[in-house]
């Protein structure tokens, strides 16, 4: 089951458990089933705190549950952990044996001091080629173990497809509580709490308004955001980040192999370590927070204010705004309507999801190209739509596309209208741009992957946009405000690559520094 270099690595960690606990199986007797059984013997074999039970009756099978001996406990995985879920299951086996997580000292007592109103019963769909699912995962494991109230059952929409169809999950990870739906998509151990403990948004409000003024915040978690904030630490001066999500749209990066000395991750991976080198120094981490407002200081010299959704407020002599792009919509009929219903923006994770079904993807750049190429492993048929006259992606993308049976390429495509049935999408409309004609194809997916929109609308007027809404800024990352810098993806520089953003983030600190030298504080 697990190839001896990975075995190694997990007898290593299995060496750190200093709890007893029980995997306790249930199974039938379908291939699936003896692959797990193999696996949790695997397991169970590498330590004397893990005792194995197969003598479970959970309706789903196979699944198994992890349980100390006091019965506070509640996680069940109704799937084989592997994949990008591997490190899911390490973390669950090493929590529940009793290895201390490596989470805020204040987030994991919120965990603990939970008290719902009933308990709470979460189902998390996931898929293992799902790279957003297990930052998902790992959440919900966390708060499972440390809460008793807290159930948690870990679904692989791929072992049980029935559920898939009756509930219509069209986009992973998909998140139930008590029944109901609760979420979709990526989201952060903070994030999930914040929905769940109702009084966290007025207590974090009064205790980020009593912070102290930094010299330099940071907005923004991704590659420009994180070095900002490193090079700014590194100048011994007060500094702070405020991210709504750290790591930013890296997370939704498949593979990055054009990073210097790093020749090849992937996205979560790097932005993990990207996350623990900015805590490696004195920076004040703010995560899951929303930047509502910026008001620029009255002078030179003066205390900028940021006003967070929650009603908090953080004040600073300079700010680096490194807020960074989202994927762009369409934006035609349909498209908001079936989100998460059959129009989704990461093949990587949805893919799975559509196996042996009829799939568009809007956009032939790179990332369309690319999108193409994998759904193409995984579905029936792909239909790639180009508004232009010809595909933009690399030459080398391009002759792999066309070299597929299943790939069909319509360029002068104009998207008019994504359609529905039952909830879901059933098809795509498109104008033929040279005929005028329009066409219609019967499909159950559309990825859109047409390019990034930078995120700030929120800024107003601020600082000086340009019509893209990208931030204007000079050579040393400064804006049209005093005091206020930008940097990465959504500013005016072109190249909208990880490794440039890391450049700007830098060059943003530095340039904030040398006007806080040079610029006498305001009083």
């Amino acid at each position: 089951m697990l190839d001896k270099d990975i075995s190694a690595q997990l007898q290593q960690y299995m060496g750190m458990l200093r709890r007893p606990f029980t995997l306790t199986a249930t199974l039938g007797s379908d291939a699936k089933s003896a692959e797990l059984r193999e696996l949790l013997e695997q397991v169970a074999g590498m330590s004397a705190h893990i005792t194995l039970r197969t003598d479970g009756s959970d309706a789903r099978a196979p699944s198994f549950a992890l349980t100390r001996p006091d019965g506070q406990q509640h996680l069940r995985f109704a799937a084989i952990p592997l994949g990008h879920e591997f490190t899911s299951l390490v973390l669950a086996l090493l929590w529940t044996g009793g290895h201390p997580p490596k989470v805020a000292e204040d987030t994991l007592a919120q965990i603990k001091a939970l008290e719902p109103a009933q308990d709470l019963n979460f189902e998390v769909y996931m898929s293992l080629s799902c790279h957003n699912c297990p930052d998902v995962v790992q959440a919900l494991s966390l708060m499972a173990i440390f809460n008793p109230r807290i159930r948690v059952t870990v679904i692989d929409g791929a072992l049980f497809p029935q559920e898939i169809e009756a509930r219509e999950i069209m986009g992973v990870p998909a998140v139930y509580l008590n029944g109901q739906f609760f979420a979709s998509g990526r989201m952060t151990l903070e994030e999930i709490l914040q929905k769940v403990d109702t009084g966290a948004a007025a207590r974090d409000a009064g205790k980020l308004s009593s912070k102290a003024p930094f010299d330099v915040l940071v907005i923004g978690g991704g590659p420009a955001g994180a070095t900002a904030a490193i090079y700014a630490a590194r100048k011994g001066i007060r500094t702070g980040l405020v991210a709504e999500r750290f790591g930013g749209q890296v997370n939704d990066t498949m593979e990055i192999a054009n990073y210097p000395g790093v020749p090849e991750t992937n996205g979560p991976a790097w932005a993990a370590q990207l996350e623990q080198h900015v805590r490696n120094y004195e920076v004040d981490l703010i995560s899951a927070q929303r930047v509502a407002e910026v008001i620029p200081a009255a002078q030179p010299g003066g205390l900028i204010t940021v006003r967070l959704e929650n009603g908090g407020t953080l004040q600073s002599r300079t700010l680096i705004v490194a807020t960074g792009a989202r994927w762009r919509n369409v934006n035609v009929p349909g498209e908001q309507e079936y989100k998460t219903k059959g129009v989704a923006y990461c093949p990587h994770c949805d893919g799975p999801l559509f196996k042996g079904k009829d799939v568009a993807v809007i956009g032939g750049g790179n990332s369309g190209v690319e999108a193409a190429i994998d759904l193409a492993g995984v579905v029936r048929h792909v239909t790639v739509l180009e508004y232009n006259p010809d595909l933009k992606a690399d030459a080398v993308l391009v002759s792999k596309l066309k070299s597929l049976p299943n790939v069909t390429i319509r360029t002068h495509a104009q998207t008019t209208e994504i359609t529905g049935s039952q909830g879901k999408v059933s098809g795509l409309s498109f104008k033929n741009r040279d005929s005028g004609a329009s066409e219609h194809v019967a499909l159950e997916g559309v990825f859109v992957q047409i390019g990034l929109v930078p995120n700030t609308e929120w800024l107003g007027s601020v600082v000086q946009r340009n019509p893209m809404g990208e931030i204007v800024i000079d050579a040393k990352g400064a804006t049209s405000a005093p005091g206020i810098f930008a940097a990465g993806d959504c500013t005016t520089v072109p190249y909208k690559q990880i490794v440039v953003s890391a450049g700007e983030g830098a060059k943003a600190a530095l340039g904030a520094f040398d006007y806080l030298i040079r610029t006498p504080a305001a009083h």
